[in-house]
């Protein structure tokens, strides 16, 4: 053992694998456990850490180096995550739930500080940490529709109004400790802060917007310039002598008015959430002494006191929002879940705490569990209370119209894309393609894939060739054979996903139908598969098929539909098509717990009313709505005599990492119909 740790501390190269280990299998081994990733890697800076093994290190300068890129891309994610165009709508109110949420938490935490005997600048400094919050169970929300709830924007939006105020006094209490704290450098913090704010904000949306005029709109200069834009701004958040953490944040958010495509944002956040934010939070982990852990946490006194705190006060601040704007209790709780998280700017801010001295390894250990509690605790009380939310005012009918409108008006065939490549699937992905194509008076293009790779021989790529113009012109004659035009292309590409979001965007295809591959082999539970990179990737509608008999003889479809109505417009229309080629039925089935309130049932019966007004025509439909406390169980068994289920593919990422269940994954698993997973373009 003492040779390893020999060559782990004469050379960055082992710990940095070693990191690359962790952060590749010790979440995928805690999520199979049903404890979130976040818990695995802290954990695994406790084992492999001083106090451990001693394999890592985190006075080393390459952890202090991955550690601090971590926290600023940390932040940097908290502020790229704030949706500016909702809180402007909110503005005031959310002014108004901010500083309750901020005062508050502070003055608790504040108290608590003082009771257990610290100095006024820690206990300050500990009230900050309260006031802060990182709303997690916004992913819940938005997958029910609710995000147009007027709660659920203040909540969102008194993210900013918190947050700043408390990255404030975090520099506030640094200068005081390090002796460069007077009335006249108070004000000149602010003034310099409020000056440094406005030319981050302002200054990155200008010189991003000329950048890009002058450079063109490639992803690859985007993301550097992102990545520019969130160190510089952390740099300059040193010099006027705050912490560069409320420089990431301010970067974050400048960022979301710069960059339009949302596909170089999701690679700016991919970077940091598998890379250098699992290092920080490892890092923390290295400052773990279980000994001295388990010591602090003996009595629990200061851990029960500090997230008591936290929860009292920040349920005062929400029942306070209540009254001044009289919102219901079940908003109230909403509200309430969405602020106690504490996991961004408060992990950021307790480590640049004790770095500096203020903080003591109790209040460390004490935030570390306040951290996993309400970060576990906000989401579910958020799951819990959304059923009794109030949907937003929605007009389905017109939204259908619209649909309908834009489908007419773009100006083209509309191409259906089927990408083929294995035989004894090609048919029945044909016949499903073809089924959408004749409603619309339009054509198949049957897509092959020769896949090229480095080096690879000659008489192989012919080979690959060969098979790929065989499957795409046996596709194309059953096609006509069913009386629909059709037409068949072969491209050769390194990477088989890529060639079908190219090919799709080259013959402006209106839709892709496309079979389905399931993820067992250990490459695909890693890094995904062909299926996930298409839906990720593709400009249109994407139709995701297990199809287990033929699309010409199913006549009972099923469509499952949540609580975002307005995004299941286009599973209602891809079903009412489906049907009435058949002359079979739809039935439009929502399912959900025993929590939500017969008000919210009684909506979504009413707009799916809509939906069906709209399309069903003389095609028989029925709506179904299930209160369950398994609403899986429940769908499977409801399942059991159609022929076909639709449903709509989500898509979900938190800023931590923590993981909300998916529902569709689950029926994915469970349901034995064929069924049909739809994505659309974000």
């Amino acid at each position: 053992m003492e040779i390893v740790r020999d060559l782990f501390a004469q050379d960055p190269i082992f710990p940095f694998a070693l990191l690359l280990g962790i952060i590749l299998v010790v979440p995928l081994c805690f999520e199979r456990l049903q404890l979130p990733g976040l818990v695995g890697l802290l954990v695994a800076g406790v084992v492999f850490g001083p106090h451990g093994l001693q394999l890592l290190e985190s006075g080393s300068e390459a952890m202090k180096l991955l550690s601090d890129i971590g926290v600023v891309y940390l932040m940097f994610v908290a502020g790229l995550e704030m949706d500016i165009a909702q809180f402007q709508r909110v503005r005031d109110r959310a002014l108004g739930f901010g500083f309750l949420t901020f005062l508050f938490p502070l003055i608790a935490g504040t108290i608590v500080g003082r009771w257990f005997g610290f100095d006024w600048n820690a206990s300050i400094l500990l009230g900050s940490l309260l006031s802060s919050h990182t709303p997690l169970g916004y992913p819940i929300l938005s997958r029910m529709g609710l995000m147009g709830n007027e709660a659920v924007i203040v909540a969102l939006g008194g993210t900013i109004f918190t947050n700043i105020p408390a990255l404030l006094v975090l520099a506030i209490c640094v200068g005081v400790k390090t002796g460069n704290f007077t009335p006249v450098e108070l004000l000149i913090l602010i003034v310099s802060l409020s000056l440094y704010s406005a030319v981050v904000l302002w200054g990155v949306n200008w010189v991003g917007k000329e950048f890009f005029r002058r450079s063109g709109d490639e992803e690859g200069n985007q993301f550097l310039f992102i990545l520019l834009a969130v160190f510089v701004a952390a740099v300059g958040a040193q010099v006027i002598g705050v912490e560069k953490i409320i420089g990431a944040f301010l970067a974050g958010m400048a960022v979301n008015e710069v960059v339009e495509s949302e596909t170089v944002k999701e690679k700016v956040v991919f970077v940091g959430s598998v890379l250098f934010i699992p290092m920080f939070i490892i890092n923390l982990g290295l400052l773990i002494d279980l000994q001295e852990f388990a010591k602090g946490l003996a009595s629990f006194g200061l851990t029960i006191a500090i997230v008591g705190a936290l929860l009292g006060s920040k349920w005062i601040a929400a029942v306070g929002t209540q009254w001044l704007y009289r919102y219901t209790r079940a908003e109230t709780i909403a509200i309430w879940s969405l602020s106690i998280p504490q996991v961004a700017a408060t992990l950021a801010a307790t480590i640049v705490g004790y770095r500096q001295g203020i903080l003591t390894e109790e209040v460390l250990n004490s935030a570390i569990v306040m951290m996993l509690v309400t970060a576990t605790l906000g989401p579910w009380v958020t799951a819990r209370v959304a059923g009794a939310l109030p949907l937003p005012e929605a007009d389905l009918g017109a939204i259908a119209t619209t649909f309908d409108e834009t489908e007419a008006q773009v100006g083209h065939l509309f191409t259906v894309v089927v990408p083929v490549c294995n035989p004894e699937t090609e048919r029945y992905l044909v016949e499903m393609a073809a089924l959408l194509a004749r409603s619309e008076a339009g054509q198949i293009v049957s897509l092959s894939i020769a896949r090229s790779i480095a080096y690879m021989e000659v008489s192989a790529l012919d080979e690959a060739i060969a098979r790929g113009e065989r499957l795409a012109n046996e596709a194309v004659e059953f096609a006509r054979s069913m009386g629909v035009s059709a037409r068949g292309i072969l491209r050769i590409d390194s990477d088989v996903a890529l060639g079908i979001v190219h090919g799709s965007r080259e013959q402006n295809a209106s839709a892709i139908v496309m079979g389905w591959s399931e993820t067992t082999s250990l490459r695909s539970r890693l890094f995904g598969n062909a299926i996930d990179s298409v839906l990720w990737g593709a400009h249109c509608p994407v139709a995701v098929t297990r199809l287990l008999a033929s699309p010409m003889q199913m006549q009972r479809i099923l469509v499952l539909v949540d609580r975002a109505i307005a995004q299941s417009v286009l599973s209602v229309r891809v079903a009412f098509i489906l049907a009435s080629a058949n002359q079979g039925e739809v039935t439009l089935l929502y399912a959900g717990d025993r929590h939500t309130s017969p008000e919210v049932h009684e909506q979504i019966g009413a707009q799916l009313s809509q939906l069906v007004a709209q399309w069903s025509g003389s095609t028989p439909s029925q709506i179904a709505i299930l209160a369950d406390d398994d609403p899986v169980g429940a769908i499977v068994t409801a399942s059991a005599r159609y022929d076909l289920a639709i449903l709509r593919s989500t898509r979900r990422r938190t800023v931590a990492g923590l993981e909300i269940d998916d529902l569709t994954t689950q029926l994915l698993r469970q349901l034995p119909l064929s069924l049909v997973m739809l994505g659309e373009p974000e």
